[in-house]
C-alpha cells in the first residue's frame, strides 16, 4: 500500500469519525416531500424584525420560505393586521412564530387557514376574552424589566436597564445598538382583549428562557402548559431570539415537520 493511499484512507476516516459527531440534521435540507415549508416570524415589543436574522440564515439555508413580519406596535389591531397581509403573501401552510409581545399577536391571527402550526418563543399566550396584561395577575414582577412611559401612552425599557432586563447575554456594543433603537409600544395594547385564541385548535411549540428578566419563570411555563406546547428549555436572556438561533430555528424546523407528517 502506497504512502497515498495510506494519506488518503486516514482522511476518508476521519471524516468518518467527524460526521458521527456532527448531527447529521444540522444543515441538511428539507425533503421535497415536506409540505409545511414557510415560516413567518413576529416580533416583539421594544424591538424590530432584525433580530430574527439568525434565525432566518439557519431556516432559509434549510429551504425555508422565511418572512418577517414588522409590527408597527401602535395596536393589537394594527400588528394582526400586519401579520395577516404577511400570511396572505404565503404560497401554502405556515409555521407561525412569535417572541415576547409577538405571541399575543399570533394568537389572534393563527387563526388563519394557512397557519398550520405556532412557535412560541418566551412569549405570551392569552385565549380569547382575556387582555395580555392578564396574564402576569398572580406572578412576580419582572423587577428588572422597566418600562418607561411617555406622555403618550408609549412604553420603552428603561435605558438604565437595558441590558440587565432585556439582553444580559448580548454583547455591549450590540445592547447599546439594541437599546438605542427600540420600537415603543402603545401600552394600551396590553389592555385589549382578544377575540381569538389559535392554540385552542393549532399544535403549539414553545422555547423558553431560563434566565428571561421580563416575564417570571413561573409566568412562562404556566403559560406554556396551558396550551399544551411542546416545551424547549434554554439558558438566555429575554433577546433569545437573538443569541440562541439555533434552538429556535430546530423548534421550528421540529414543528414543520411534525405537522407536514400528519398532513
Amino acid at each position: 500500500m502506497t504512502s497515498k493511499t495510506t494519506t488518503t484512507i486516514a482522511a476518508i476516516a476521519a471524516a468518518a469519525a467527524l460526521s458521527s459527531i456532527i448531527p447529521a440534521n444540522a444543515a441538511d435540507p428539507i425533503p421535497a416531500t415536506q409540505s409545511v415549508r414557510n415560516v413567518v416570524l413576529v416580533h416583539g415589543a421594544f424591538a424590530d424584525g432584525s433580530g430574527w436574522k439568525g434565525v432566518y440564515d439557519i431556516l432559509t439555508k434549510k429551504g425555508y420560505r422565511v418572512t418577517i413580519v414588522q409590527n408597527p406596535l401602535t395596536s393589537l389591531a394594527d400588528d394582526v393586521a400586519a401579520t395577516k397581509r404577511t400570511l396572505e403573501r404565503q404560497d401554502g401552510p405556515v409555521i407561525l412564530v412569535g417572541h415576547s409581545w409577538g405571541g399575543t399577536v399570533i394568537t389572534e391571527a393563527g387563526i388563519d387557514p394557512k397557519v398550520a402550526g405556532l412557535v412560541y418563543v418566551s412569549a405570551l399566550s392569552p385565549d380569547a376574552g382575556e387582555t395580555t396584561a392578564q396574564q402576569y395577575e398572580g406572578f412576580a414582577p419582572a423587577s428588572e424589566f422597566i418600562i418607561e412611559t411617555t406622555k403618550d401612552g408609549f412604553g420603552y425599557v428603561s435605558p438604565a436597564k437595558f441590558k440587565a432586563g432585556f439582553a444580559h447575554d448580548v454583547s455591549d456594543a450590540d445592547v447599546a445598538f439594541m437599546r438605542n433603537a427600540q420600537v415603543p409600544i402603545n401600552m394600551a395594547a396590553f389592555g385589549t382583549k382578544l377575540e381569538n385564541a389559535a392554540w385552542h385548535t393549532k399544535p403549539s411549540w414553545a422555547v423558553i428562557a431560563t434566565e428571561d428578566k421580563a416575564f417570571d419563570q413561573a409566568m412562562l411555563i404556566h403559560m406554556a402548559e396551558r396550551i399544551k406546547a411542546k416545551i424547549t428549555k434554554v439558558s438566555a436572556s429575554h433577546a433569545l431570539f437573538m443569541t440562541q438561533p439555533t434552538v429556535v430555528a430546530d423548534t421550528i424546523d421540529q414543528a414543520a415537520k411534525a405537522v407536514s407528517a400528519k398532513q
